[in-house]
């Protein structure tokens, strides 16, 4: 799925012009981007959890060479799907 068929469905399904329903998923995408930049979590109840956590620095290996490079820290994204998510994906497993 693509920021187009998000588009496209909302104008479907709620009466939006084109141009409307692409302004509402362009906010929603900044809104969500500029809490995330800032650090914080982004909970979307039925759906999941967006996450920023920080790595640490760490030494790696480069593989060519095999001499050792201290890799940087950073802020990765991660996601943890809600429950309802999970049992919407996989209707049979037990939780």
């Amino acid at each position: 799925m693509t920021k187009a068929d998000i588009v496209e469905s909302i104008y479907e399904k709620v009466g939006f012009s084109k141009k409307e329903a692409t302004d509402v998923v362009e906010s929603i995408f900044e809104l969500l981007k500029g809490r995330l930049q800032q650090g914080e979590k982004v909970k979307i109840s039925g759906f999941g959890n967006f996450i920023i956590n920080a790595k640490r620095p760490r030494k790696g290996r480069n593989p060519q060479t095999g001499e050792e490079i201290v890799i940087s820290g950073r802020r990765v994204l991660s996601f943890k799907p809600s429950p309802v998510l999970k049992k919407s994906i996989n209707p049979g497993e037990l939780s």
